[in-house]
């Protein structure tokens, strides 16, 4: 069941949110999926439905439902609130295009971005979803978060030992890219933070020129949400 809070009930409604995250289930599939009792499955699943944490799609599965999606645009906001006055400080300094991006399923979510004010820019729109498996970013996301992504375990190791990723031509020919985590207590990425721009402009080792203050705005974004 990965990890237990020691209360029962609410691992084992953790349990059935994050199976039918993964796929649309009928209470058969429920069952099978979690090993929970049939009983116990339909009873989770239709008072998550009540609470409209799931709902049902045109064939009568459960999926996500709407109160999710309210809760994760709530902490999108916390964080874009949190994020953008370093973001706007991190590419007043860098002079370069600089975004935050959270990992959603197999995707990574831009939600806020600064870009340069004149000059060439790697724009990447608020709200664009980019894979998990090229990129400084995916790079990051997958070595502090539970899911290695599309990476060798080399390269999540040394991102893990460095604190930062770059990545030079991976997602956009002539882009290159540093990334570092946003971490929450326990030490796993939340977010991470970018500075990208032209590879002349950038280098080959991007993370020779920008690391240091890519994560001293990550730190900075995860002391703004985590006041001592």
């Amino acid at each position: 069941m990965g990890n237990s809070s020691g209360i029962g009930v609410l691992d084992k409604s953790v349990l059935v949110l994050t199976t039918v995250a993964d796929r649309p289930c009928n209470l058969a599939e429920l069952t099978e999926a979690t090993g929970l009792p049939r009983a116990t499955a339909h009873r989770l699943a239709v008072g998550l439905e009540t609470h409209q944490l799931l709902t049902r799609d045109p064939d009568g599965r459960w999926i996500p439902g709407p109160t999710l999606n309210r809760l994760a645009a709530s902490a999108h906001d916390v964080l874009r609130e949190a994020a953008l006055p370093v973001l706007q400080r991190l590419q007043s300094t860098t002079g370069e295009s600089v975004q935050i991006y959270q990992c959603e399923g197999d995707e990574r979510v831009c939600f806020a971005a600064v870009e340069p004010p004149t000059g060439l820019r790697n724009t990447v729109p608020v709200g664009s979803r980019l894979p998990m498996t090229a990129g400084s970013a995916a790079k990051v996301l997958s070595a502090f978060g539970a899911d290695s992504g599309g990476f060798d375990a080399a390269t999540l190791t040394e991102t893990r030992s460095q604190g930062w990723a770059q990545s030079v031509g991976e997602r956009a020919e002539g882009v290159a890219s540093v990334s570092a985590p946003v971490l929450d207590a326990s030490g796993t990425a939340v977010a991470a933070v970018s500075v990208s721009g032209p590879i002349d402009r950038m280098t080959r080792h991007p993370g020779h020129r920008w690391a240091d203050d890519v994560v001293a705005a990550a730190g900075d974004i995860h002391r703004r949400l985590h006041p001592s």
